[in-house]
């Protein structure tokens, strides 16, 4: 029976919600497959297990790569599972989870390129439907925060088949208008499919393009889409998206009123700090007979400290050149007796250097005869020879060798080839 089901059957896919997983401490997988009209027993074994880049549990969807077979032992039916894949929304996740890897991977998420969002925009673009509820939102929050600035819509399915090449349009065509500092690119909670719009490769790539800093505010908080990794700014919710694109106006009417509390008291204090350098400058004003009078005594009394100064000056240098030249004469030293201690030192220099040559000579003779004596061209001479084998290694002992082994030969003179004719 199992031979008529393998060889029946070929490899097939099945589609099913998996129960009663268990995995093994072998590793093997065990399960079953059941729809609403039957099951299927499954074992899925390591050797196939572990390419699995995530973990089969109760109740996923799931599409196996099976073979029909019969587990002898128990006779039970089953399929032996040789691949799995997620089944439904489960295949909507993994093309998102290829999706972020590969544009992770170029970076496209990278923080360096996200544009820093304006402090006071002077318009903002909103991309999503006209008649999303979002829109609502956002346009009641910017309105609270910040009624002053205008707003421009740029219309666009948010779900559907059209919806990505929608948006990525209008977020080109928010670009080349150029007339908005910020856009906010927002929608409603929805399910995986609800929201797929916004997980297109060319949306992410239109919002890395745009040199308008991109808000996003899609779905929930628990939401997450590729045109939020890609975007500058991401934000939980629509409402909350509109709050980062748009200062509200009590806190800049707040900072404006500090603003000009501090500009008041730096003025002030500037008029202080000069009030108080007029009058200083008051104070020090002389008539000009007063100052020619104080300038004409000052410079009296510095001629006459300058005399005085050059007459100090005067003294002590002959003083210090009088020492100088007793110091010298005190130092002068006696050549004659340096010129016979000279000669006396030559002569030993001599001497010694006389006793050393003769000691080296020696000592290298004793040398020469001793290196004489272990040279191995000296032990040829005598008749011995030295055996290497074809590497160029010494033969040491005879029991290394066996017959056939070829053998160089060094003598005194020349050298010559041999072969080992029977074992030692």
């Amino acid at each position: 029976m199992r031979d008529l089901l393998e060889h029946r059957y070929p490899l097939l896919w099945v589609a099913g919600e998996i129960s009663n997983c268990v995995r093994a401490k072998s590793g093997h997988l065990y399960f079953s497959l059941k729809d609403e009209m039957a099951q299927v027993r499954c074992v899925m074994f390591r050797n196939r297990g572990q390419y699995l880049d995530w973990e089969p549990r109760e109740g996923l969807m799931v599409e196996v790569r099976a073979l029909v077979t019969l587990y002898e032992a128990r006779g039970d039916f089953q399929l032996t599972v040789e691949a799995m894949r997620r089944a439904g929304q489960g295949a909507l996740f993994e093309a998102f989870l290829r999706l972020r890897d590969k544009l992770d991977k170029e970076g496209l998420f990278d923080a360096a390129h996200k544009k820093p969002l304006p402090l006071y925009p002077q318009r903002i673009g909103i991309v999503t439907s006209p008649q999303a509820a979002a829109l609502r939102d956002v346009l009641t929050t910017l309105a609270r925060r910040n009624p002053s600035i205008p707003v421009v819509l740029y219309p666009a399915q948010v779900q559907g088949e059209a919806a990505a090449q929608q948006l990525a349009a209008a977020i080109a065509t928010a670009a080349k208008r150029n007339e908005c500092d910020v856009l906010i690119l927002c929608r409603g909670g929805g399910s995986i499919e609800d929201l797929w719009a916004f997980n297109d490769e060319g949306l992410a790539r239109a919002i890395y393009a745009s040199p308008i800093p991109v808000v996003t505010g899609i779905g929930h908080e628990t939401d997450f889409t590729i045109a939020e990794f890609v975007a500058d700014r991401r934000a939980a919710t629509p409402t909350a998206a509109a709050e980062l694109a748009a200062p509200a106006r009590a806190d800049l009417l707040a900072d404006l009123r500090r603003l000009r509390q501090s500009l008041l008291r730096q003025i002030q204090f500037a008029l202080d700090a000069r009030a108080q350098r007029v009058d200083s400058l008051a104070g020090r004003l002389q008539s000009p007979t007063d100052r020619l009078a104080a300038n004409s005594a000052r410079l009296g009394a510095a001629r006459v400290r300058l005399i005085a100064a050059l007459a100090l000056c005067t003294r002590n240098a002959q003083w210090r050149l009088a020492h100088a030249v007793h110091r010298l004469a005190a130092a002068m030293p006696n050549l004659d007796v340096l010129r016979h201690e000279i000669v006396q030192l030559e002569t030993a220099l001599r001497r010694a250097a006389s006793r050393q040559l003769t000691a080296r000579a020696e000592n290298l003779a004793r040398l020469s005869l001793g290196l004489a004596h272990l040279d191995p061209a000296a032990v040829l001479e005598r008749g011995y020879a030295i055996a290497r084998r074809p590497d160029g290694s010494v033969v040491r002992a005879s029991a290394d060798l066996r017959p056939g082994d070829p053998l160089e030969l060094t003598f005194a003179r020349g050298t010559a080839g041999v072969r080992v004719e029977k074992p030692p």
